[in-house]
């Protein structure tokens, strides 16, 4: 169904944020809410990297369209929203989680991105949204550490080894998953890595890794949410 009203503007954005909205706030009681938006596609992350993001599909305009009402809403609620140029809303995000969690707060993050698992801390449990907006899943340290076998902040050097399709960065060649996991298993971080390289068998996988060398530091600094 195309919902529009009146004046033909879509309204189907605005209705699922509202939704998930009612959903959260009658689950648990906030004392202060922040929603970040993207300020941009031009941030320090494309300046750094001609093609990050590239290849993704446009924003649709219908989406677009709805953003400022979006915003009208959350004001509406007495939320606040922010956006920071240069920046994306994850930086946001991670600057006040760990703001709050410093202060000895307890922070839930809610997105649709996986790539914010990587702020989950004891205080702070980020809760990736599943079939549509009801369903969350809660990432804790010991949730991540179950399902992929690191800490969170190991999940930026498996995004620094494998890279990422979504945000179109390359990580190290042929390197996936099940590999990155056992070499920060083994190493710890990217850069533990690299400063053990000599200890690995001569194989294509170490070829690899030392030809791309520059792309997997590269990546990893691509992958980290900044925190400052």
């Amino acid at each position: 169904d195309r919902f529009t009203n009146s004046d033909g503007v879509h309204t189907n954005a605005i209705l699922g944020v509202n939704n998930m909205l009612d959903n959260l706030l009658a689950s648990q009681d906030f004392d202060k809410i922040l929603v970040a938006f993207d300020a941009g596609s031009k941030t320090f992350r494309t300046a750094k990297y001609d093609d990050y993001k590239a290849g993704r599909q446009k924003t649709p305009d219908e989406l677009l369209e709805q953003l400022p009402l979006v915003k009208e809403m959350l004001e509406g609620h007495g939320i606040v929203h922010y956006e920071l140029a240069n920046y994306e809303a994850d930086d946001i995000i991670g600057t006040l989680a760990r703001e709050a969690d410093q202060q000895g707060d307890q922070v839930l993050v809610v997105t649709g991105d996986r790539d914010l698992t990587q702020l989950a801390t004891d205080r702070v449990t980020v809760a990736v949204t599943k079939k549509g907006v009801t369903e969350l899943e809660e990432y804790t340290p010991a949730y991540v550490q179950e399902k992929l076998g690191v800490t969170p902040r190991q999940i930026i050097d498996l995004k620094g080894l494998m890279g990422d399709t979504s945000d179109n960065y390359p990580g190290v060649t042929k390197v996936g998953e099940k590999t990155a996991i056992k070499l920060v298993q083994q190493f710890g971080s990217v850069e533990d890595l690299y400063a053990h390289i000599n200890d690995l068998k001569a194989s294509k996988m170490k070829e690899h890794l030392v030809e791309d060398h520059d792309q997997a530091i590269m990546s990893k600094d691509l992958a980290t949410i900044r925190q400052d």
